[in-house]
C-alpha cells in the first residue's frame, strides 16, 4: 500500500494539514514515489498523531515531529528550514486524489532554500517535466 494510502486509512480532517517536501512532485509523477512523506499540520491533527506516534525533537531543525510507525509519515506544526506561513501553505493547499498538497511554487521555493543535491535533482525533474507552477 502506498504512503497516500496509509495517510487517507488515518481520515484526518483535509482542511488542516498539507503534504510537503517531495511529497507535491511524487504525486504529480515528476519524480519517483519516495520512502516518506511530510506532512505539516495544524493543532487538530497534531493532538491525533501525537496519540498514534512518538514526539522527537529534531535539534538539527529546531522542531518537533511525530513519526508513524512502519509509515514513515511525518507530521510537524513547523517547517525547519525557511521561513513558511504554515497556515497559508495548508489554506492554499491543493486537493489531488482526496488529499492537501503544498503548490509547486512553495515546493520549489523550499528545495532552492534547501540545495541538496537531492533538491537540485528534483528541481531539474520539475523543469524537465513542464509542469506549469507560479
Amino acid at each position: 500500500m502506498s504512503l497516500f494510502n496509509h495517510l487517507k486509512q488515518l481520515n484526518l480532517n483535509a482542511q488542516n494539514y498539507a503534504i510537503f517536501g517531495s511529497g507535491p512532485l511524487a504525486i504529480r509523477k515528476i519524480i519517483p514515489s519516495s520512502n516518506d512523506l511530510d506532512i505539516l499540520c495544524r493543532r487538530d491533527v497534531w493532538d491525533t498523531v501525537c496519540q498514534l506516534g512518538k514526539c522527537e525533537y529534531l535539534e538539527e531543525y529546531d522542531v518537533t515531529i511525530v513519526n508513524l510507525p512502519h509509515h514513515e509519515i511525518t507530521f510537524g506544526t513547523v517547517w525547519g528550514i525557511g521561513n513558511f506561513n504554515v497556515n497559508m501553505l495548508i489554506n492554499t493547499a491543493e486537493i489531488i486524489d482526496g488529499l492537501p498538497f503544498v503548490q509547486l511554487q512553495h515546493v520549489v521555493h523550499y528545495k532552492k532554500i534547501r540545495g541538496s543535491a537531492k533538491d537540485l535533482a528534483h528541481l531539474q525533474a520539475l523543469k524537465k517535466s513542464g509542469k506549469n507552477f507560479r
